[in-house]
């Protein structure tokens, strides 16, 4: 006898066939009695190991691999950062990320270093030392050795470290200041294809690419364009070829990481444009000193290299009905309305996801949200990640305003900070007309769950993307643009509000940290001490009053006038440091613009009160 088992969806209501062997009897209270025992159903979240028929030409996919692509021009090399990437590598590959219970990595590496033309490495394990390839032609880019460009480096460790030894001597007398940068990913794009495989590009860059090769950029840093029409061009990519580029990297499964050391102009709208579409990291160190900047360097890469990653990686978020996900934000590439498509995906990046409200919601059933990744391990197998939520729904306005969060993405154009408050004096003038008991209209009424929303909107507004003065270099800006995109939401507030902790009310015999304070001057005094962090950078601000033994006890020097601001960034009050420690202050008046909280305050109530007359 054949029986039809369907199982009716929670997402859209729309039966799907159960197989036969998925068939399980029911308990007492109708619930299959293998419930806990699958985490499809007992489970939020659960991961799945995909079928051949989710792989590329139904073929199991290759171990990914790291290439590691090193700017040996005049800049990187005398700054030092060339021996420094080397002489790292030789202990940072030894940390190679891995799946939990193996005994070593599966990715392999390779190594090509480059100013106006490239250079490959062969670093067989069976060469007594390594092989250098030049390849001039950066127009039309080829592979020059597949056999032993890509290795395993547990096998290949002695001639890795003999060319790692060898790079900085090798170039240490070069005068060549020009460099290339497309040519660059085109190369490492190609040897993961020419492999079979995913992976991704750690690239070390230092100047702006002038050189005869395509992708080339010429300096077109002009503040006049500030406050502008045409200020949201400084904010694009010069050309076409980067985005070209980025399309043909994701569809490889190519992750671009890139390492700026830039002294002047190095159009991060244009080079970093590959790294934002492919989900890599973009990290920036403006004219780099080895005894300053050397050990967050070393730090971050530390990181990058060994942070859990995913790659040739396609997300899809399916909801209920009455809502739909629109419109979506990250370190992400969309060739549709629907898939996203990420190179690689760790675990620092976040997607934001943005939700249209066009149909009538049930209190019964909720708003259901699935999101599906499909991805490659590091160890090169598919698999199917999935995440389900159920959230409440609600009749009453009021109740939507205790639970309601609002996900702000920035754009650096100049209409819209005028658009950014209307928005927040039209979300909070809702509230006060239909939500809100009757008051007199000059008193401001903010929802609970809602009272930060105006000093956060203040504090996006203040941010260097958006707060429009020529004094801050365009690549700042579009930099911290970048860097904001994919942040998690804690990782956005503390960057929008940083944290400013009073140290010097710390107490030695006990663990416990100082409570924070608001971020405004009015906090800090002549005789504190006070560390500031908003999860990028972060400050030790010294009153000149500040204690003689506290300073004694970490700096080692007898007082205030015998420091010297060298391996931290400190900052000593009323001197020329102080200004970038102020700027992120965020409650009070900028340094460079924007509004203090109390004014902000006024301006949104004022806006509130023309909304409601």
């Amino acid at each position: 006898m054949n029986v039809d088992l369907d199982a009716i969806s929670a997402i859209g209501f729309y039966a799907t066939y159960i197989p036969p062997f998925y068939f399980q009897h029911l308990d007492h209270i109708g619930r299959r009695v293998d419930h806990y025992e699958r985490p499809e159903l007992s489970l939020g979240s659960y991961e799945y190991v995909a079928s051949l028929d989710y792989c590329k030409q139904k073929k199991p996919p290759n171990p990914p691999a790291f290439i590691f692509m090193i700017d040996v021009s005049y800049s990187n090399i005398k700054s030092g950062v060339v021996r420094l990437i080397c002489e790292e590598l030789k202990t940072l590959l030894d940390k190679l990320p891995r799946e939990e219970n193996a005994e070593s990595s599966a990715i392999r590496v390779g190594f090509v270093t480059y100013d106006k033309v490239l250079h490959f490495y062969n670093v067989n394990a069976n060469l007594a030392q390594p092989q250098m390839m030049v390849v001039t032609d950066v127009a039309e880019v080829f592979l020059p050795l597949l056999d032993g460009f890509l290795v395993n480096f547990n096998e290949s460790r002695s001639v890795i470290n003999n060319l790692l030894g060898q790079i900085p001597d090798m170039f240490a007398e070069t005068n060549e200041s020009e460099t290339v940068f497309a040519p660059v990913i085109q190369a490492g794009m190609e040897a993961l294809k020419a492999a079979e495989c995913a992976g991704k590009l750690f690239i070390f860059h230092s100047s702006l690419p002038t050189a005869e090769a395509p992708g080339k950029l010429k300096n077109r840093d002009d503040r006049r364009l500030i406050n502008t029409e045409k200020e949201k061009n400084l904010f694009l990519p010069q050309c076409n070829t980067y985005e070209n580029l980025a399309k043909e990297c994701v569809a490889s499964g190519c992750c671009v990481d890139l390492f700026l050391f830039p002294n002047n102009y190095i159009d991060v709208a244009s080079v970093g444009l590959v790294t934002m579409l492919t989900g890599g990291t973009l990290y920036k160190y403006n004219n780099f000193q080895i005894h300053t900047e050397g050990q967050q360097f070393i730090n971050d890469l530390k990181k990058d290299i060994q942070k859990r990653i995913g790659f040739d990686a396609i997300m899809r978020v399916r909801t209920s009905t009455g809502f739909r996900a629109t419109d979506f934000f990250g370190a992400i590439y969309m060739n549709n309305t629907t898939d996203v498509e990420m190179a690689a995906i760790d675990a620092d990046k976040a997607v934001t996801v943005e939700f249209k409200h066009d149909d009538k919601l049930s209190e019964d059933t909720g708003a259901l949200i699935q999101c599906a990744v499909l991805y490659t391990t590091i160890s090169g197998q598919r698999r199917l990640l999935v995440h389900n939520i159920s959230l409440n729904c609600s009749s009453q306005l009021a109740d939507l305003y205790k639970s309601s969060y609002k996900a702000i993405l920035q754009h650096p154009l100049k209409t819209v900070r005028d658009v950014l408050i209307g928005q927040t004096a039209h979300i909070l003038a809702c509230y006060r007309k239909h939500c809100a008991s009757p008051s007199a209209v000059s008193q401001l009424i903010l929802p609970d769950s809602m009272k930060v929303l105006p000093v956060y909107m203040n504090c996006l507004l203040k941010n260097e993307v958006l707060v429009g003065s020529p004094e801050i270099p365009t690549d700042e800006r579009t930099f911290q643009r970048q860097l904001v995109m994919p942040m998690d939401v804690a990782s956005s507030q503390l960057f929008f509000y940083p944290l400013l902790l009073p140290l010097h009310t710390l107490d030695t015999k006990s663990e416990a940290i100082p409570s924070a304070v608001r971020c405004s001057e009015e906090r800090l005094s002549e005789g504190g001490i006070f560390l500031l962090a908003n999860g990028v950078c972060m400050f030790l601000w010294l009153g000149v009053s500040s204690p003689p033994e506290f300073i004694q006890g970490i700096f080692n020097v007898p007082s205030f006038a015998h420091i010297t601001p060298e391996a931290l960034v400190l900052v000593k009050q009323k001197e020329k440091t102080e200004m970038a420690f102020r700027q992120l202050l965020v409650e009070d008046k900028g340094l460079l613009g924007g509004a203090s909280y109390m004014d902000f305050l006024c301006l949104v109530h004022k806006e509130i009160r023309q909304l409601l007359t």
